[in-house]
């Protein structure tokens, strides 16, 4: 099992739609990431003390193959739109890595 964090700006004025959203996670959504091989899949919002807010996100990758995965999960369709409604939601970090939208975080420490 490896286990990934990664972290996004959300607009301000979007934190209740996105909260919404994910309030709601449609059906399908929820199966792709469990097909996926994704379990414990969290996202955590901070509002930083210059006002702007971030979210965390963090899972556990049980499969043999996460490039495989996520691309499965991307080419699906209800995921597609699904991404369509939250990302206006969002600003990717300018410092994010090549080809990612949610910025990957280093793992620093982790006790089970």
């Amino acid at each position: 099992m490896a286990r990934y964090g990664s972290v996004i700006e959300v607009h301000a004025d979007k934190v209740e739609e996105y909260k919404r959203l994910h309030a709601a996670v449609w059906p399908e959504v929820a199966r792709m990431i469990r097909e996926c091989h994704i379990r414990n899949y969290s996202i955590y919002l901070r509002r930083l003390d210059e006002g702007r807010c971030y979210l965390f996100s963090y899972f556990e990758y049980l499969g043999d193959d996460l490039a495989a995965d996520m691309a499965k999960m991307a080419a699906d369709p209800t995921t597609q739109r699904w991404w369509e409604c939250c990302k206006p939601c969002q600003i990717p970090l300018a410092s994010r890595g090549e080809g990612e939208w949610w910025a990957s975080m280093e793992e620093v420490f982790h006790q089970d």
